[in-house]
């Protein structure tokens, strides 16, 4: 990249002032998203002004970027704002990687791990080797006089001391501008000025790493898994056969206990003694961990085996299609108990999240079946990459809290169970659609009011009262549609009353108790001071009030 290198210097040093001026300081927020749209504007600009373009099959990174840079602005629930922040960085450095040759269709895990090592090496070693090629131009610092230069400023701010101070006894207002400018030098921040340089300079050096790669190791059209494979296939047929064939009776019999005791209904599980709603919760994980571990199984033997005529390739191949529909099976096992506790308890995260998680799973098996009848092993891992990136895609753009909220307010139509504690715990993505909900006449009368004291906990709430302190550099589309939508609603909160809880009830710090029905829901969010204390539990004649599970509206 000596063909510009002062132009290479110009955007580090430039990104780097930008990385410091848009998160020192600063919550994250639209920050993350214009800083990284600009390292990908500076990064192209400094490669194609030297004469390298991007392979056009990487438009996909461009297409993945834009949409988890929009998923880091409008997202505060912790899952989805993570996968937008790793989904602009996994983009970015599979775009770093693969600039030029656009090869990662065809990687496999090998290659994955071979181009994540290179490009952290790297990062160390490529900006000292541009340092010593490329240096900034600067002939013109020569051709200063710097002796002169240096004896007229040493006269010169003696000079201006004394005159500063005469101009400012002899006017009231050149005195307090000259005061007012001094005033913003706080000579105790030199350290953290020091300190901020460092980060600039450090960043730049990063970024000057990331376009070299990009300019100098991204053409892979030779990867690493077109050479000798690392582990030889030691294994032999029938062995694998022996393997295949055993695990696969085995879930056999699992799936037929299946189809007897739990697809056949409640009724046979109360047979065998387990409620419906013990029979969902149990054994979950360990069907996931089976799913997984049947996976690496099936992809570790196909690496592993050989397969010397087209007769025991065949089937091979059929033992581990057979295994894999199984293994769908279980997956629709598992995902059939999710339900029921879905069915049973509502929506959480910790619900949601398997759910889906299940589904691409599912998905990621039957693409293993297709590949193996189609005899494409080698995009499995493109399989498995796809299906991660779906996963995260579906997850950001399904708004996990809002869908908590509309599924566990509105089964309360049907008298199902209703935890309003639970929706005090969500991010601000929950806000507008507690609001819209506490607009609906036709909730129950109980629902609405629990829906309302959620959005009383949310207004009490440090992030809502803290808002109108953090800059546009911090702003978030999640946090900014729930401050509005709390304005919105908030004058017909007046009724409710915040206390704070005792021991009595446990729980969180603070409750909320409703107008009517003096039912006390706890609030799970941060609170600012002053919110007084609860009066005393009645003692005699009147019922203590209950606390924020309703099982019937």
């Amino acid at each position: 990249m000596t063909k510009h290198s002062n132009l290479v210097w110009v955007v580090a040093l430039v990104l780097g002032w930008a990385f410091d001026f848009l998160f020192w300081g600063k919550p994250l927020g639209i920050n993350f998203a214009i800083f990284f749209t600009a390292c990908l504007l500076g990064g192209g600009l400094a490669l194609f002004a030297n004469g390298v373009k991007p392979s056009l099959i990487n438009l996909v990174f461009l297409l993945l970027f834009a949409f988890f840079g929009v998923i880091s602005m409008v997202r505060q629930e912790p899952m989805s704002l993570s996968f937008g922040i790793a989904g602009v960085l996994l983009s970015l450095g599979l775009l770093t990687v693969t600039y030029q040759g656009g090869s990662w269709v065809q990687y496999r895990l090998r290659d994955y791990f071979k181009s994540l090592f290179s490009l952290i090496g790297n990062l160390v070693i490529l900006p000292l080797g541009f340092l010593r090629k490329t240096r900034p131009d600067t002939s013109w610092v020569r051709r200063i006089p710097l002796k002169p230069v240096s004896r007229g400023v040493l006269i010169a701010i003696p000079l201006l001391i004394f005159f500063t101070l005469l101009l400012g006894s002899g006017d009231v207002v050149f005195r307090q501008r000259t005061i007012d400018f001094f005033s913003h030098i706080d000579l105790g921040r030199i350290p953290e000025y020091i300190l901020r340089l460092f980060v600039i300079l450090f960043v730049a050096y990063l970024l000057i790493a990331a376009f070299l790669y990009a300019y100098l190791k991204s053409d892979d059209r030779q990867l690493l898994s077109e050479g000798e494979p690392i582990l030889k296939r030691w294994l032999g047929f029938l062995e694998a056969a022996i393997v295949l064939g055993s695990v696969s009776l085995l879930f056999l019999i699992f799936v037929i206990i299946q189809f007897r005791y739990f697809f056949g209904g409640e009724v046979n599980i109360g047979v065998e003694g387990y409620t419906y709603s013990e029979y969902a919760r149990s054994g979950f994980t360990q069907l996931i961990v089976v799913a997984c571990c049947s996976l690496l199984m099936i992809l570790g033997l196909g690496m592993l085996t050989r397969r010397d005529t087209i007769r025991q390739k065949w089937a091979y191949s059929g033992l581990s299609v057979w295994l894999a529909l199984l293994v769908m099976v279980i997956l629709v096992s598992a995902y059939q108990r999710l339900m029921l506790a879905i069915d049973w308890h509502g929506f959480s995260r910790l619900r949601v999240f398997p759910r889906v998680f299940l589904v691409w799973v599912g998905i990621l098996f039957a693409a293993v079946i297709v590949l193996e009848i189609l005899r494409r092993e080698r995009h499995f891992t493109l399989a498995a990459m796809l299906s991660c990136f779906g996963f995260a895609i579906t997850i950001c753009g399904m708004n996990v809290d809002g869908a908590i909220v509309q599924h566990n307010v509105y089964r309360t139509i049907e008298g199902k169970h209703f935890n309003v504690n639970y929706l005090t715990t969500l991010s601000t993505d929950a806000v507008p659609v507690l609001a819209a909900a506490y607009d609906d006449p036709s909730l129950p009368e109980v629902t609405h009011e629990g829906v309302g004291a959620a959005l009383v906990c949310y207004l009490q709430s440090d992030w809502y009262k803290d808002y109108r302190a953090i800059d546009w550099r911090g702003l978030n589309f999640s946090r900014w549609a729930a401050v509005n939508a709390l304005n919105r609603v908030g004058p017909r909160l007046q009724d409710y009353r915040v206390v704070k809880n005792t021991t009595d009830y446990g729980g969180g710090n603070y409750a909320v108790m409703t107008p009517s029905h003096d039912i006390s829901y706890q609030c799970e969010q941060g609170f600012l001071s002053g919110i007084p204390e609860r009066p005393p539990l009645p003692t005699t004649g009147e019922s203590s009030p209950t606390r924020g599970t309703q099982l019937k509206p």
